[in-house]
């Protein structure tokens, strides 16, 4: 059975949406916290949206693979290694982008090994590692597990990684697996990227979409994949639909459970992490797809997510670039305490003169008011895209 779900795109459109959302605050210190991740175990729901895609991935793919099953084996690694290479290449040129950085006030060229300083002075070199890189590999070990061990080998090869992964962290080192000076994969991603091309972000060498923590993301491809497949193969049916709500509560229950003895955390990316977040997503998916499908209740708030989900990486990518182009562009913002002339960029100088003067004395309201704003660019983008019927595809 293959009938169109209008609810998975609106779904994954959701998902683009939220993700450009609370990666563009006016401020970074003023953010409320369901916008802000966990500063480590936990989940708050900044930390669902990036599982949510990968999710969304695996969703699409359940329509995917059976075209590339039937096309042949050279059609299947043609599509699977080309996209992959795409996506991974596109997030290595948005984090070199846009070649330059300001050190001292003076623009200096970004190069391999010299692409900025952290707050402790340390230089450090372009990033390997990030988001698109992690959909990217997380795409093609997800296609390949699917391709060759179908639905039933999928469930248990994916099982085998968690629970695989898990024993990694503990017997890397049994006394301390979680921290983040603990963790093992650190070590391995310092050992093969380098210290320089990692994310510096927590003040220490260390990276949230490193090589280690990218195994149980694969498996949030694999279930979105297995989730994606029963939808497609029980159809617009009530029995799909409380298949979907039982597999959710179970899910969630077990992600609830595991999270006892290995801590439900983004960063590291853990099993547990990956099962709880594949049982939320499951269940918001489930109310969408009761909500549109079988009630019709489409309407504004459908119509502005979807447009989002017809060109999803496109738009992600181009808010990534809009952001980094406006970064190294000086505009004059008034004199320090010593008299010195201060600068900022276009979009500091919106969120400082239009966004924050709304609510002077709540800064938080005026970060969420720009974060609003951005959004809203990237959405009259990607309704323009859709307008003209221009899909950029990957």
């Amino acid at each position: 059975m293959n009938q169109r779900f209008y609810s998975l795109d609106v779904f994954r459109g959701a998902t683009v949406a939220l993700m450009i959302l609370v990666n563009n605050p006016g401020s970074w210190a003023h953010i409320y916290a369901p916008l802000d991740h966990a500063s480590w175990h936990g989940c708050t729901p900044t930390d669902l949206v990036f599982p949510f895609f990968l999710f969304a991935v695996g969703n699409a793919m359940a329509f995917v693979m059976p075209k590339l099953a039937v096309a042949g084996e050279a059609a299947f690694w043609k599509k699977t290694i080309t996209r992959t290479i795409l996506i991974f290449l596109i997030g290595l040129f948005l984090n070199w982008f846009p070649f330059c950085f300001y050190e001292h006030n003076i623009l200096t060229v970004k190069t391999w090994g010299h692409a900025g300083i952290t707050a402790q002075g340390q230089i450090v070199g372009v990033r390997i590692f990030g988001v698109l890189q992690r959909i990217a590999l997380s795409y093609f070990f997800a296609s390949v597990i699917v391709h060759f061990f179908k639905v039933r080998g999928s469930f248990i090869a994916g099982a085998f990684i968690l629970l695989f992964y898990w024993f990694l962290c503990v017997a890397a080192n049994p006394a301390d697996p979680f921290s983040i000076t603990g963790w093992f994969g650190t070590a391995v991603d310092k050992a093969i990227l380098g210290e320089i091309h990692m994310y510096h972000g927590e003040g220490i060498a260390f990276d949230p979409e490193g090589l280690m923590n990218t195994f149980a993301a694969i498996v949030q491809v694999v279930m979105g994949y297995l989730i994606g497949n029963y939808i497609v193969q029980k159809g617009k049916t009530p029995e799909m639909l409380n298949g979907l709500f039982v597999a959710a509560c179970v899910l969630i229950l077990t992600g609830f459970c595991w999270d006892m003895v290995f801590p439900i955390n983004k960063k590291i990316w853990t099993s547990s992490y990956t099962v709880y977040t594949t049982g939320l997503a499951t269940l918001i998916l489930s109310v969408m797809i009761y909500l549109i499908e079988f009630k019709n209740r489409k309407g504004v708030w459908s119509r502005f997510f979807d447009v989002f989900g017809k060109n999803a990486l496109f738009i992600f990518a181009l808010s990534n670039l809009i952001l980094k182009t406006s970064l190294i562009i000086h505009l004059p913002n008034g004199f320090d305490k010593e008299g010195l002339p201060k600068t900022t960029h276009p979009l500091g100088w919106f969120y400082e003169h239009l966004c924050k003067p709304v609510f002077p004395a709540q800064p938080n309201i005026g970060s969420l008011i720009y974060a609003l704003c951005f959004i809203t660019m990237m959405w009259f983008f990607a309704w323009l895209l859709d307008r003209k019927k221009i899909y950029i595809r990957v």
